[in-house]
């Protein structure tokens, strides 16, 4: 493999052009291939994007051999099949988040790739901005002492259209899984996995979780107050307790640039960690980077810590008795 990684896009909706968006800030990648089940719609998103090839099949983009690495940017029910075509193809694939819909298809993706010997990683980008590298490694470093409790959100208001992805059971939507999973492994990132759950949601007239809040339970009795909405807007900001101190990431929190660090009897300092571009481009970093050492997997986002994601809002949808169609 080129020390230039060429990357192939499948799906052409909005998080498609966010990550063709972030690539622009990359040196050592190229967008060469984007895919849509329709040409008409491949052949637009070349064209805003620059992409040179554009292909009217996903299973063209699969075989195509100007591509080392696919991003998958489709329906959270089409990932699993999107990242076993594209394995079966022989490219490495970055999969938008949520991994999939459920633990068994998370772990059905994985397999696929350990029998390939091909990288597979969940887009979870928010572990890869510079803020939050910077806070991993203060919180390692016991700034503000042992955690205690973790406070985060993520909820906004749309109006209900059934025919949207948002409100659609048979596209898994709802809160939980398109942005409750960013407070939840904002959680799990700190604290690891929970020990207990205890959920609500309110289920909308669709029957998919219009809001929904989270109190996790972790190993050393710490705790984590969590909520989602796509009903409802939110502070989106994350507040981490210790046993010396606050931080404060404000709205936003999954790609901020700055913190706010409170330790008892000093004065506040705020963290800057800037970046360019809109923060996608640090998870293809790691990508290219992990293909260029030879890795399968992330160390940062690795194989178990996504299926401890997809295990803990498995338990969560488990307690509201909800199931998706397909499953």
């Amino acid at each position: 493999m080129s020390t230039r990684i060429r990357w192939g896009i499948l799906g052409t909706g909005r998080i498609a052009g966010e990550f063709a968006e972030g690539l622009r800030h990359l040196q050592d990648a190229n967008l060469t291939v984007v895919a849509s089940r329709n040409q008409t719609t491949a052949d637009a998103f070349a064209s805003k994007y620059g992409v040179g090839k554009a292909l009217g099949t996903y299973e063209a983009l699969a075989s195509d051999p100007d591509v080392d690495a696919v991003y998958i940017a489709t329906p959270h029910t089409s990932h699993c099949d999107n990242t076993l075509l594209c394995l079966e193809g022989g490219k490495h694939v970055l999969c938008e988040k949520p991994f999939a819909v459920n633990e068994t298809q998370v772990r059905t993706m994985i397999a696929k790739a350990q029998e390939k010997g091909l990288f597979l990683m969940e887009a979870m980008w928010m572990r890869f901005i510079p803020l939050i590298r910077e806070l991993r490694k203060r919180l390692a470093e016991g700034v503000i002492g042992e955690v205690r409790m973790i406070q985060a959100d993520f909820g906004f208001r749309v109006d209900i259209d059934p025919k949207k992805r948002l409100f659609s059971p048979d596209l898994a939507g709802g809160a939980l899984l398109d942005v409750g999973i960013y407070p939840i492994e904002f959680s799990g990132m700190i604290l690891g996995a929970p020990t207990e759950i205890v959920s609500l949601p309110t289920l909308g007239e669709t029957g998919v979780d219009e809001q929904s809040a989270y109190i996790l339970k972790h190993a050393k009795g710490q705790l984590s107050v969590l909520s989602s909405a796509v009903r409802t807007q939110t502070s989106q900001s994350a507040w981490i307790y210790g046993e010396k101190g606050r931080i404060h990431l404000s709205r936003q929190f999954w790609k901020a640039s700055h913190m706010d660090v409170f330790l008892d009897g000093k004065e506040p300092e705020s963290v800057q960690c800037p970046y360019e571009g809109n923060g996608y481009q640090f998870e293809a970093r790691e990508v290219g980077e992990c293909l260029l050492a030879g890795k399968l997997e992330s160390s940062v986002m690795p194989h178990l810590e996504s299926i401890r994601l997809i295990q803990t809002m498995d338990r969560i949808r488990q307690q509201w008795g909800l199931k998706y169609p397909m499953e």
